[in-house]
């Protein structure tokens, strides 16, 4: 499923317009058609609703406003009550919806022009949100404003035409005041702001509808934002999940894991990474860790094997050579790096040393993120052949991006996919609707997973399945999108199973993968 910036959203309308001969009236006609269709839809999955239902259209100036006028014709029809209260006066309306103010008025839909604190919201029973769509920018003013106040204090739900009014449709970000919408219509294709928080909170559920416009279009656009389903696993990354294993197949066919994690004080970050890694699916793991720890784990995770590296009996990875782990490396087939791994003098070099000496797929998470973001030089670093997956939470993205956590959850897909063409990576930036970006700039958003799941290990986990992954020959791009998803599913089997998500643990994902 594609998802689309404003912009992207305007040029695609153009050329169904334009250069396939679609009447933006048809356009406006099968939007509010789908409006409609969900707001009935919304209605019959309310049984403690009210018998009589009457629902108010705020309607503004451009399209939007257009698509709800279309909206309340078809409730009408459907034997709704429906009122309809215009933000400007019609004397200001373009010609698309100036056509369907005189429609909507011919069918005698009642319809007057607002005035702040005089509608009697609790004549109501829903609202539809047709002020302000794609087109709009920065905060809503003047009746908009009030409009949007009044309705978010009225109690009563509210369904939001494309885009809640006031949430920045691109990155998500929500402008004071925002509409708090129980659903939105999407039409035609996802807005970016809807799946980044938290316009993904303000939206409420979001269901997507067609208008007319072929799905292909993006496609042939070059619309290289998608959200992560299924479908999409499958018909753009050749990917079936669940899909059975030949029969015929040993260890060896599924690849060897190196995990290089762990110290005295956070052993813990290694021991997840690794049953991670082999719950997903690896033939083999091998964990290398300071080689005083390894007494400590005999036998903790019976199917991994301990590789101790030597470190002066300190337990960190002070002493450990780069070369140590280069050796161990040669003959697997994916490196995971940093988890639990601590940090210490001069480790830049140390990872340096790694990223341009292993030749197999390198994923890079936790401190070994936080020894690249304090490379002075790492611009200068070769770009490697091999596979190289980075894998920061919002903390670690503004360290390597020299940002503010804050900027960077203003913009998560423009910021991932800036990074990872840069610097020819695949990053995937966790967190709510994680994020994967690769080199050729495609981003993937996915929304599996749970708020329970925001706990330490989980990050542990994520990278030894896409460790696991890359190991059984996938590509950076499958393993991470792939490793992503099954890991928020796995959350959610876990949470479904307890009293409450918010005792889920980092291995009861592991055990559900």
């Amino acid at each position: 499923m594609y998802i689309v910036t404003s912009e992207e959203m305007r040029r695609l309308d153009r050329q169904a317009i334009e250069t396939v001969g679609l009447p933006a009236l048809l356009l406006m006609e099968n939007a509010g058609r789908a409006v409609a269709d969900e707001v009935q839809q919304f209605i019959r999955n309310q049984p403690e609703r009210r018998r009589t239902e009457r629902w108010l259209v705020l309607a503004g100036k451009g399209n939007n406003g257009g698509d709800g006028l279309v909206a309340a014709r078809h409730l009408q029809e459907a034997g709704i009550a429906v009122d309809v209260a215009y933000a400007d006066s019609p004397a200001r309306f373009g010609a698309d919806l100036a056509f369907q103010h005189k429609t909507a008025s011919r069918l005698g839909i009642p319809s007057f022009v607002y005035q702040p604190d005089t509608l009697p919201w609790n004549a109501y029973t829903g609202v539809i949100d047709a002020l302000l769509g794609t087109g709009s920018s920065g905060a809503p003013r003047g009746r908009y404003a009030s409009l949007i106040r009044e309705a978010n204090g009225s109690g009563l739900p509210i369904v939001a035409v494309d885009i809640p009014s006031g949430l920045n449709a691109d990155t998500g970000e929500l402008h004071d005041p925002c509409i708090r919408a129980r659903l939105t219509v999407a039409l035609a294709f996802l807005k970016r702001g809807l799946v980044q928080y938290p316009g993904a909170e303000t939206a409420g559920e979001v269901v997507t509808r067609p208008i007319g416009i072929p799905s292909r279009f993006a496609e042939e656009a070059g619309i290289r934002t998608l959200l992560v389903t299924e479908r999409v696993l499958e018909s753009h990354l050749a990917l079936t999940p669940g899909a059975e294993r030949p029969a015929d197949s040993h260890k060896g066919t599924y690849g060897h894991v190196l995990l290089a994690a762990g110290t005295h004080r956070m052993s813990g970050a290694g021991l997840l990474c690794a049953r991670a890694s082999l719950r997903a699916g690896c033939g083999l793991a091998t964990w290398a860790l300071p080689a005083s720890l390894v007494p400590h784990l005999i036998g903790r995770l019976p199917e991994v094997m301990l590789a101790g590296l030597p470190d002066a009996g300190n337990g960190d990875w002070a002493e450990v050579s780069a070369d140590e782990v280069l050796a161990l490396a040669e003959d697997r087939d994916a490196l995971a790096l940093g988890p639990g791994m601590g940090r210490y003098a001069d480790d830049s070099q140390w990872l340096r040393a790694i990223w341009e000496g292993a030749r197999c797929p390198l994923l890079l998470d936790a401190d070994a993120l936080n020894m690249l973001a304090d490379a002075p030089d790492f611009a200068l670093w070769p770009r490697r052949e091999a596979p190289t997956v980075l894998t920061p939470h919002p903390g670690e993205m503004a360290r390597l991006a020299k940002l503010t956590t804050a900027d960077v959850q203003r913009d998560r897909i423009g910021i991932a996919r800036r990074y990872a063409q840069e610097h020819g990576v695949t990053l995937v930036l966790k967190g709510a609707r994680t994020v994967v970006a690769t080199p050729k700039g495609v981003v993937y958003v996915n929304t599996t997973g749970n708020p329970g799941m925001a706990k330490g290990g989980t990050g542990d986990v994520l990278s030894g399945v896409i460790a696991s992954l890359l190991a059984q020959g996938m590509s950076a791009e499958q393993a991470a999108v792939y490793g992503v998803w099954r890991h928020g599913a796995a959350g959610d089997r876990a949470a479904e199973v307890r009293s409450s998500r918010d005792s889920l643990l980092a291995s009861d994902l592991i055990e559900n993968l």
